[in-house]
C-alpha cells in the first residue's frame, strides 16, 4: 500500500518522504528516503521536521490470531513511537490505517489497533483513522470468494449491519481515501469506517 500511495501522491504534485528499512525498498524514485526504524523515533524525527502529514502504515503482514504478540511489539509499539515522533517533529496531521470493529474474530489485533488510535489521538494532533476490515489487492484476492456470503448477510436483517461494517475494501478505495485524507486535513480527529470509505471513494 505504501509504494502505491507514494506514487499516487507524487503524481498529484506532493513531495513524499518514505521511511524504509533498506535502501533497496521498492518505492518510487522521486521519493526522499529515510533509512531508519519505525521502532526508533530518533531515526526519523530529524527528517520529519517541517513535513505536514505523517502516514502510518506499519504493521504485521498477513495478520492472524497466531501473531498476537507481534501486534503488541510491532503494530502498537510503532504507533506509540510515531505519536512521540510526530509531536517532536511538529507534524500537523496523522493518518493511520486501523481496523473495523466490533468483529467476531481477531480480538488481539483489534485491541492493538484501538490502543494505537488512542496513543495517536492523545498527541492533540488531528488524526484521520481509516478503519477497513480487509483490503483486497495484489496478493490478497482470496476474500473475493466470500462475496456471495456477504450478499446473503447483507440481505438478512439480522446480519446486515455487521456485513456492511466488515465489508471488503479494495486497494483503489483505500488509496483514494488515503489521498483524500492527506489533501483535506481535519481540524479535529475523525474516523472513517467501511461505509464511509466506500462512500468517499465513489
Amino acid at each position: 500500500m505504501g509504494s502505491r500511495l507514494a506514487a499516487r501522491l507524487l503524481s498529484r504534485g506532493h513531495a513524499v518522504t518514505a521511511l524504509v528499512r533498506s535502501a533497496s525498498t521498492r518505492v518510487p524514485t522521486r521519493c526522499t528516503l529515510i533509512k531508519g526504524d519505525a521502532l526508533d523515533a530518533s531515526s526519523y524525527v530529524p527528517a520529519a521536521r517541517g513535513l505536514d502529514t505523517l502516514v502510518h502504515l506499519v504493521g504485521v503482514s498477513h495478520p492472524s490470531p497466531a501473531k498476537a504478540a507481534l501486534f503488541e511489539t510491532i503494530d502498537l509499539a510503532s504507533a506509540r513511537i510515531a505519536s512521540r515522533a510526530a509531536t517532536a517533529a511538529g507534524i500537523g496531521h496523522i493518518v493511520y490505517v486501523s481496523v473495523a470493529r466490533p468483529a467476531p474474530v481477531m480480538q488481539e489485533y483489534i485491541s492493538a489497533r484501538c490502543r494505537a488510535e488512542d496513543a495517536l489521538a492523545s498527541t492533540d494532533i488531528p488524526c484521520t483513522f481509516l478503519q477497513p476490515w480487509y483490503v483486497v489487492g495484489p496478493g490478497h484476492y482470496w476474500p473475493l470468494m466470500l462475496l456471495p456470503a456477504y450478499k446473503v448477510f447483507e440481505w438478512l436483517p439480522s446480519t446486515r449491519a455487521t456485513a456492511n461494517r466488515l465489508r471488503l475494501v479494495g486497494i483503489d478505495t483505500m488509496l483514494s481515501c488515503l489521498t483524500q485524507a492527506i489533501e483535506n486535513p481535519p481540524s479535529a480527529t475523525r474516523s472513517w469506517d467501511v461505509p464511509t470509505l466506500r462512500r468517499l471513494a465513489r
